[in-house]
């Protein structure tokens, strides 16, 4: 009997240290398991957070370069001068399709030109709410001189220029002679009869309005 009972102790003992032996296998294979599923979640979720942060990065890049673009665009010759021309044109077409009057001052000292519709008899007094536009013509674009149709031409003492526009059309005719980068001239030609603006290459002779002798009719 004593040596049954031993027995008997020692078989139970040998299939506890088997059980316990399974029961730490499985745990080990199911931590493997577990570890060799969730490394590829985990790498999956940084390459995802990567891409994220490299398009939020590109949107700022491609921001960045359009407002610099658009700064360099803004600075040319080309633009300064059609935001003048559009700047005349706009008094010339507003005068045209009202009866109120509009004028367009060209400040050679300052470099600068402002639209204002008239309203006060007083041509000499500018009221802030008459101003319309006021813009400079830039480092890439000077206003060299001006010269009208009647041949009055900006001097030293007369450094403001001022076309005026009413319903019948311009007051005067003439030419804004702009220098580019270059300090190559150009020419923003106001036409008295059409009311048309152009801005030519060089420095152009003006079409003189004709006196009652000259016309044939």
């Amino acid at each position: 009997m004593p040596t049954l009972r031993a027995q008997t102790r020692v078989n139970g003992y040998m299939r506890k240290c088997v059980y316990t032996k399974m029961r730490d296998s499985a745990n080990v294979s199911t931590h493997r398991r577990f570890c060799s599923s969730a490394r590829p979640r985990i790498k999956a979720f940084t390459l995802i957070e990567l891409v994220i942060v490299m398009l939020i990065l590109s949107l700022f890049l491609l921001l960045t370069m359009t407002n610099v673009f658009g700064l360099l665009r803004k600075n040319t010759f080309k633009v300064q001068a059609g935001e003048f021309v559009s700047t005349m044109q706009m008094a010339a077409v507003a005068a045209a399709e009202s009866d109120r009057r509009y004028e367009v001052i060209i400040d050679l000292t300052e470099q600068c030109y402002t639209l204002r519709q008239i309203t006060n008899p007083d041509l000499t007094l500018i009221l802030e709410e008459e101003i319309i536009v006021t813009n400079n013509f830039g480092d890439n674009c000077q206003a060299f001189y001006v010269l009208f149709d009647d041949l009055m031409e900006t001097d030293e003492d007369h450094q403001i220029a001022k076309f005026r526009a009413g319903q019948a059309g311009w007051q005067y005719g003439g030419k804004v002679v702009l220098l580019d980068e270059q300090e190559q001239p150009y020419s923003v030609v106001v036409d008295r009869m059409s009311r048309v603006v152009m801005l030519k290459r060089g420095d152009v002779g003006l079409l003189m309005p004709r006196t009652k002798d000259e016309l044939l009719f």
